[in-house]
């Protein structure tokens, strides 16, 4: 371990849920991500750890919505629930990392962390690392996946009442960002206009490179003393390297790219907690994807480029 590195205490907490998404098997993820040694990679770094294990299933809420198109949406609206007080709960000391599961979680652990911030007296930013923006409201979206919702929900947009409790706090569109997107609906393209989120896309990133964009994010959140979550989608990823997620799209980030990313958060000094989701180990290719994921987070610990393991599949 570097000498000038800070001791983190991580948390562990596995959300198998999988009702927001298009297709099973997201709910292995976190059994995944312990299999491919992500414990051993955090100790390894110097780092104190608690596994709290996986949250059990919720009970479903009854609720209902006009949009018939909407799947799994009382038990996703459970899972919101007891995921944003599980969020506020763990946020009170060390950096929790929220292991999905789909990534309609985030619309509970983004809100969780947003009440415990909102408690210090500092901001939340919220970082987005994904292909999707998830920017449709319950009205708006077509497929019905809820996955495909939650900034929308966690940045005070409507759409959601009666269905999702409001959230206490939320995450100010202009303290998120989002980068790697490359698939949006219209209905999320008109909406993002509108809403002041700093948008991303991967010709952006080709054009000016990665490391200049999220630069500009992290000054931001250190101007005003922020707290920052990350969340992070496997297709954030290009398939090529992380195949293990129901939602390929082509062109996402590389290897180093990702390494980078995450490197430079580490560097900031600023990331107070951590979702990774939509790992569906059903479509992994040996464990590659899943092994991948435990290499970035420790780069986001920690590890750096001399440091790295060399893993042959």
């Amino acid at each position: 371990m570097d000498d000038q590195m800070t001791v983190t205490h991580c948390k562990l907490i596995g959300i198998p849920l999988q009702d927001g998404a298009g297709r099973p098997g997201c709910e292995m993820g976190p059994s995944a991500l312990r299999t491919a040694g992500l414990a051993a990679a955090i100790t390894g770094l110097g780092h104190r750890l608690t596994d709290l294990g996986n949250l059990q299933a919720p009970a479903a809420n009854p609720v209902t919505h006009p949009n018939s198109a909407l799947k799994n949406l009382a038990q996703v609206a459970a899972w919101v629930e007891l995921v944003r007080e599980c969020a506020f709960a763990a946020s009170a000391e060390g950096l929790p990392i929220f292991m999905g599961g789909d990534h309609s979680l985030s619309a509970g652990s983004v809100t969780g962390i947003a009440r415990r911030a909102a408690g210090l007296g500092r901001p939340l930013f919220l970082l987005w690392l994904d292909a999707h923006p998830d920017f449709h409201s319950l009205d708006s979206t077509s497929s019905g996946n809820i996955h495909g919702t939650p900034v929308a929900y966690l940045t005070g947009q409507s759409g959601f009442a009666d269905a999702f409790a409001a959230p206490e706090d939320i995450v100010p569109p202009a303290r998120v960002a989002m980068l790697g997107i490359r698939s949006v609906d219209d209905a999320e393209r008109r909406a993002l206009r509108a809403s002041g989120i700093t948008v991303c896309d991967m010709r952006m990133i080709d054009e000016h490179g990665i490391a200049p964009l999220l630069s500009k994010f992290l000054e931001q959140v250190a101007v005003e003393h922020g707290l920052l979550h990350v969340s992070f989608d496997v297709d954030f990823l290009d398939p090529g390297i992380a195949p293990a997620v129901g939602t390929t799209v082509p062109g996402g980030a590389t290897f180093r790219e990702a390494h980078l990313v995450m490197e430079m958060l580490h560097d900031s000094g600023l990331v107070s907690s951590l979702d990774i989701v939509e790992l569906n180990p059903f479509l992994d290719e040996r464990g590659r994807t899943a092994t991948l994921l435990v290499d970035l987070v420790a780069s986001l610990l920690g590890r750096r480029v001399m440091d790295r393991p060399t893993w042959s599949f």
